[in-house]
């Protein structure tokens, strides 16, 4: 396991992985320098060194730009998903209208169709299903919506997570939790299904958005 990186540390790190996802290749050392207001080359590789003690990253000192991010690969794999706010009315995608709140990168591997999008849990009503509130829910609005499945569903602009079940021709929108009340959709109402929710991401720890230099 890796160790804890001091403050120094944990901001070079995080240089690192952006630089790499943003061009592709690492900074060199005198980039790092430049970056940060280090002087010195040394001071510098004393930092990199720290991370390469630590298990965050492998190094070849005799190159300028010999640093390889362990656990990780900018290069392909990977792809950045919407996390929706309000999805519009009509039969628009949900991905646009609101821009989104933030985007998160996610293994394409777990990722069943293109259009997947996110949003963001509000809320303990699916408690019984391990979804609990501020949770980021996948939805696939390319699976069908079948009785039983967990579904993001809209219910005028505002979002919801529940499990779709039709009691005849109507449909009922039930929690996972005793402690709280079934939607019933009538006629009237301005409801759309916007996907199968098909998986959770909770993150136990949410730092705030940095400021832009």
């Amino acid at each position: 396991m890796a160790e804890p990186l001091s403050a120094v540390e944990r901001k070079v790190y995080h240089y690192l992985l952006d630089f790499l996802a943003e061009n592709t290749y690492q900074p060199s050392v005198r980039d790092i320098g430049k970056r940060f207001r280090i002087k010195s080359t040394k001071t510098v590789s004393d930092v990199l060194q720290a991370l390469a003690d630590k298990g965050y990253i492998e190094r070849d000192p005799s190159r300028s730009r010999g640093v390889r991010l362990i656990g990780f690969n900018s290069a392909g794999g990977t792809q950045p998903v919407p996390v929706v706010l309000a999805p519009p009315r009509g039969d628009g995608d949900p991905r646009v209208g609101e821009p989104p709140e933030r985007w998160i990168t996610v293994d394409r591997r777990y990722i069943p169709a293109d259009d997947v999008f996110y949003v963001r849990m509000t809320g303990d009503s699916m408690s019984g299903r391990g979804i609990l509130s501020g949770d980021f829910v996948l939805v696939n609005p390319s699976a069908r919506a079948n009785d039983g499945d967990t579904i993001a569903a809209r219910i005028g602009t505002q979002p919801t997570v529940r499990t779709l079940t039709h009691r005849g021709a109507t449909i009922v929108l039930e929690p996972a939790n005793p402690d709280e009340r079934e939607i019933v959709i009538g006629p009237d109402d301005d409801f759309a299904v916007l996907g199968v929710i098909c998986g959770v991401y909770r993150p136990l720890h949410e730092q705030a958005t940095p400021v832009a230099e």
